[in-house]
């Protein structure tokens, strides 16, 4: 939900970041993939115990996932592929983190696990229900190369979630059930914006 904000908000002040890229002659998609390896080098940390360095570490990677599509469109270097490879990174990084997360704290498997099940539902809700969004030719507020449906549990609330897992474990067997809640009301409104938008022919 605050994804969008963020996205506007950001590129003004990574411009010395672009610059840099540009400097390395880097590619987006290389971007990408470094976001994704500080991301799974971020989940070692959870399985380690590092749980401050792994936030520090969770933070760049989401800093270098923002900046691949801020990158690719200053440098018009933007491509379908690297937005599809963006989407699929970005859940393989968020799902390394939880099972790094059920690997710390196997007394809480069962959250561990909805909550993976639940990412599958959010994210085929998201896309499922962008496509068509983009075959009607709905409003898109997004600068995403791949359409997305907007929803309360994005990049940035699984961000401040783990954020909170992290600093504050022994809460974990409360903050969990709350993030399952927020995904459920994610997935649930979702369907009922569907429901309103794409009518029940």
């Amino acid at each position: 939900m605050i994804d969008n904000t963020f996205r506007a908000l950001l590129p003004p002040y990574v411009a010395p970041l672009v610059r840099l890229l540009t400097a390395l002659g880097l590619t987006p998609n290389q971007v990408t993939i470094l976001g994704l390896l500080t991301a799974l080098g971020s989940a070692y940390l959870v399985f380690s115990g590092e749980f401050i360095l792994a936030l520090i570490i969770w933070w760049l990677s989401r800093l270098l996932d923002a900046l691949d599509g801020i990158y690719a469109r200053a440098t018009n270097q933007t491509s379908d592929f690297g937005a599809f490879l963006d989407i699929q990174f970005d859940m393989l990084a968020y799902s390394a983190m939880v099972i790094a997360f059920a690997l710390q704290f196997p007394e809480l498997s069962l959250q561990w696990l909805i909550i993976l099940f639940c990412y599958v539902l959010c994210i085929a809700g998201a896309l499922g229900l962008g496509s068509f969004e983009n075959k009607r030719d709905l409003v898109d507020s997004s600068e995403r190369r791949l359409r997305i449906a907007v929803g309360l549990a994005e990049g940035g609330e699984t961000g401040i979630f783990y954020t909170l897992f992290l600093l504050f474990p022994a809460w974990l067997p409360t903050t969990t059930w709350i993030w399952i809640g927020v995904l459920t009301i994610t997935i649930s409104t979702r369907l009922l914006l569907a429901k309103k938008e794409l009518g029940d022919s």
